[in-house]
């Protein structure tokens, strides 16, 4: 009998094992098409900076990393907010993480449990995961053909009498709808109030023409109730080192970083140094134009191809994703037992379902399509194959 409580994985690592079934190699290995697969290309864009190839490691860096991270590391990601959003962020409200997940599941552990988050019912795939294995309430706003995957501002803040955090990623993944502008001044606005909170997870902040933050809207982050997330995995390339950060009041701060000091002990010294490369003042300028602008290039292409072969977007202009819907009732499960064997898969838009209704999902028929790592040249070869696919 095991200690351990059983658990599923992602659904999208269900995928990824049932694709080795089937093709009897890992997806991204030679030979696949990582349709599926949500990670950026690691190599220089197109105008973009060259990646790091290494950093220096001295003996000091070998010693415990600081639980709420490497003070220059914090100064850099302040320092980033300031000059591109105009954000009056400190070092201290700032807390780095391995990465971007852990940044939300460390803030929704330490959420009160007499808080409801609220959440649209098309969303990244990992949050309905979190939200059971924590044991978070939580309400589903609808997200669907009838309202362009794009629920109302006011539908996420219309909670009822009792406190309420929404939580939304933004672009979102992975429809690629984009709130900017008016939208986000009010939600960032709410987050004022004593019985609102906003989370928003810009981990794909760069991949819009032009990047988004919902830090532009804020003029006292200690008086709000906002957390923004944002991560070195996808516009700054480089996923493996596995660095993110939360943005937040010091008094949220204080409450992160008093729990890495037992719960996760700080991020890696060396993945840390990386990331403040990555965040050099010449370099991220270079990045924040050579991201949106290679990744617009291929969100159009994709699109075009795939209207052609009468698939039906619902894609926003963020991201690195199309949401596309089958056409004659095949569904997405279907199209990844015909993918499999070319050596290709795709995230069935169940997978995205907050619901999780299965094959009773309004997502049955929809799935989303990945050219985040995909090379350009690539790009005739993967329609051939979606075409060869959807004709069966």
């Amino acid at each position: 009998m095991s200690f351990l409580r059983p658990i599923r994985p992602m659904g999208i690592y269900e995928t990824l094992y049932a694709f080795f079934d089937t093709f009897g190699t890992y997806m991204g290995e030679a030979g696949t098409h990582p349709w599926s697969q949500g990670f950026p290309r690691t190599v220089q864009l197109p105008g973009g900076p060259a990646m790091p190839s290494s950093v220096r490691v001295s003996s000091d860096d070998l010693r415990y990393p600081k639980a709420w991270g490497m003070p220059a590391l914090r100064q850099s990601i302040a320092d980033y907010y300031r000059r591109w959003y105009d954000a009056d962020i400190a070092p201290e409200n700032v807390m780095v993480f391995a990465g971007g997940r852990p940044a939300i599941v460390s803030t929704l552990l330490f959420l009160d449990p007499e808080v409801t988050v609220r959440i649209a019912s098309t969303e990244y795939t990992p949050y309905y995961d979190i939200l059971e294995r924590l044991g978070r309430r939580y309400d589903l706003i609808e997200s669907g053909i009838d309202n362009g995957f794009r629920p109302s501002t006011e539908a996420y803040l219309d909670g009822g009498q009792g406190r309420s955090m929404v939580v939304l990623s933004n672009p979102c993944n992975p429809t690629g709808v984009t709130r900017d502008g008016s939208e986000l001044a009010r939600l960032v606005e709410a987050s004022t109030s004593e019985r609102c909170a906003v989370l928003v997870d810009e981990a794909y902040e760069l991949f819009h023409d032009e990047p988004v933050s919902a830090l532009r809207y804020v003029d006292d982050i200690d008086q709000s109730n906002l957390f923004v997330v944002g991560a070195a995995t996808k516009g700054l390339q480089a996923p493996g080192i596995r660095v993110g950060w939360i943005i937040a009041s010091r008094e949220h701060v204080e409450i992160l970083s008093n729990f890495s000091s037992f719960g996760m002990g700080g991020v890696s010294h060396p993945s840390q140094l990386y990331a403040l490369e990555l965040l050099g003042e010449e370099r991220i300028e270079l990045t924040r134009k050579a991201v949106p602008a290679f990744y617009k290039q291929q969100r159009d292409r994709y699109a075009e191809a795939f209207r052609t072969l009468g698939l039906e977007l619902h894609s926003g202009d963020g991201g690195f994703y199309h949401w596309c819907r089958l056409p004659d009732g095949l569904s997405a499960e279907a199209l990844n037992q015909r993918l499999f064997p070319k050596g290709a898969a795709i995230l069935k838009g169940t997978d995205c379902d907050m619901a999780r209704r299965g094959h009773e999902s309004p997502l049955n028929e929809f799935f989303r399509f990945s050219f985040g790592p995909l090379d350009p040249a690539s790009f005739d070869a993967d329609v051939a194959l979606m075409r060869s696919a959807l004709q069966g």
